[in-house]
């Protein structure tokens, strides 16, 4: 990623064009070291004095590998390759001396590359980039968005990292302005109980958190949107029309047809399930910061995140769905569109509807074989209960914008993978889309409306279809 800010179409949209073309990956090539080769020795990360910024803990809940290959992690990787690194710009207030270091996942270490800059605020700022070899070495050409969605990933679990650990006035820049780096995380000493010792936490056994690498959990998986060459069906893919349109105002469910998406005017809709949608008294995010749950996380939450192997069946109840939407529509700060793919009875686009609180419906007809066919031949999306999808960011967006969508899509399809596990589905993120133009297919003009990142979701995974 040779890119620096006001680039324009030549390079970055380029890129992202040839990302979302037809065109396949070709054999795969060597992703050389898993981890940046920081110069000078490894140091231990200390336990951290009272009131002080535990590093050790918050990198353990956020960025440190859970196994020794280094694929199992608090946040997600297309492919599990695990592309960014992190620098630490550390200030006062931290279990570590003010510097600059390096981070090593595999080892739970740090590097001190030097001094820290002058006014360096207290607290610790991680500054995320990107070793793009790791990705492209499995992608190829589709590797661009894949990176930035990883990027906004990693970004996301340090925030939630950080909020359990009792700091809540963290600062994210997912501006998408510069490359090195592409996203910074600014987390001050902490000034509220850590989440482990609140009663009104998800209660844990973990105690404190060990300074070697933790076991993997059983059933976990890597991160979501692995490509698999015998998932792709032989020959070019079947895009064209969706067999689904947006719903007129009036029309019953039944109604099929492509016409232009120019407004949602369709009245609230929601799929049959025995819950209710939550009432507009249920709490608001966490201090209000967007996309936070209610509830911060616990330390057991962020260890246990995992990316559900497929198939991913069952239908989400509509309270559950709507409040994912609605994390991931905070989360996304107006940067994307937000809408999610559901089954029969009554297949559709849906998405939050006015109130802020039920679910609108936006497109009627079968949406999920399509995007099955649109994410790299992934056929199992077709079967899964719903499909969060994440649009916007035109073919003509310069490289900024670029950016910014694609982080900020990874930044919230991440807190809305924590609300759907606590509402008990399934979810594994889909990063890799190829001609995913939502909009064209919706009937509006081309080019304006791509899906840029998904999530999976369901309420029961493979494991348990194995067993019922």
């Amino acid at each position: 990623m040779e890119h620096t800010r006001g680039e324009g179409l030549s390079t970055l949209a380029a890129a992202l064009a040839h990302a979302r073309s037809a065109r396949r990956p070709g054999p795969d090539t060597p992703a050389g070291p898993a981890v940046r080769a920081w110069p000078g020795p490894p140091r231990p990360l200390p336990q951290a004095a009272p009131g002080r910024l535990d590093l050790r803990t918050l990198l353990r809940l956020s960025l440190a590998a859970a196994d020794g290959t280094g694929r199992l992690r608090p946040a997600p990787s297309a492919g599990a390759l695990h592309p960014v690194d992190t620098e630490l710009v550390v200030g006062d207030g931290c279990s570590l001396p003010p510097g600059r270091y390096g981070y090593d996942p595999l080892r739970h270490r740090v590097h001190r590359l030097g001094r820290q800059p002058g006014g360096t605020p207290p607290g610790v700022t991680a500054e995320l980039s990107v070793t793009a070899r790791r990705t492209a070495s499995h992608y190829g050409h589709r590797a661009l968005p894949l990176l930035l969605l990883d990027t906004g990933h990693a970004a996301a679990a340090l925030y939630l990292a950080a909020h359990a650990l009792g700091s809540t006035a963290v600062e994210v820049r997912l501006d998408g302005r510069t490359e090195r780096p592409l996203a910074a995380v600014h987390i001050p000493p902490p000034t509220g109980r850590p989440a482990a010792a609140r009663p009104d936490t998800v209660p844990t056994a973990c105690g404190p958190v060990p300074e070697g690498p933790p076991a993997p959990l059983p059933g976990d998986v890597p991160g979501g949107g692995t490509r698999s060459p015998s998932a792709e069906p032989p020959g070019p893919l079947p895009f064209g029309p969706l067999p689904f349109g947006p719903l007129p105002p009036g029309e019953p469910p039944e109604g099929r047809g492509t016409r232009s998406l120019s407004q949602s005017t369709a009245p609230s809709w929601r799929p049959p399930c025995p819950h209710a949608v939550p009432s507009p008294g249920e709490p608001t995010p966490h201090h209000g910061v967007p996309g936070l749950p209610a509830r911060p996380p616990s330390p057991a939450e962020l260890l246990s995140r995992r990316s559900d192997p497929p198939p991913l069946h069952g239908t989400p109840p509509a309270h559950a769905l709507s409040a994912v939407l609605a994390a991931a529509g905070r989360a996304g700060a107006g940067e994307l569109g937000w809408c999610a793919a559901v089954g029969e009875p009554l297949p559709g686009l849906v998405e939050t509807a006015g109130d802020g609180t039920s679910l609108g419906r936006r497109a009627t007809g079968e949406a999920r074989p399509t995007l099955a066919a649109w994410a790299a031949g992934q056929a199992w999306i077709a079967d899964a209960g719903a499909v969060l999808l994440a649009h916007g960011c035109p073919t003509d967006a310069d490289a900024d914008l670029v950016r910014r969508t694609h982080l900020r899509a990874g930044f919230a399809v991440h807190l809305a993978h924590l609300t759907a596990r606590r509402h008990g589905l399934t979810a594994r993120p889909v990063g890799s889309w190829q001609q995913a133009d939502l909009g064209a297919a919706l009937g509006a003009p081309p080019g304006r409306d791509w899906v840029v990142h998904g999530l999976a979701l369901g309420t029961r995974h493979a494991d348990e279809e194995n067993t019922t």
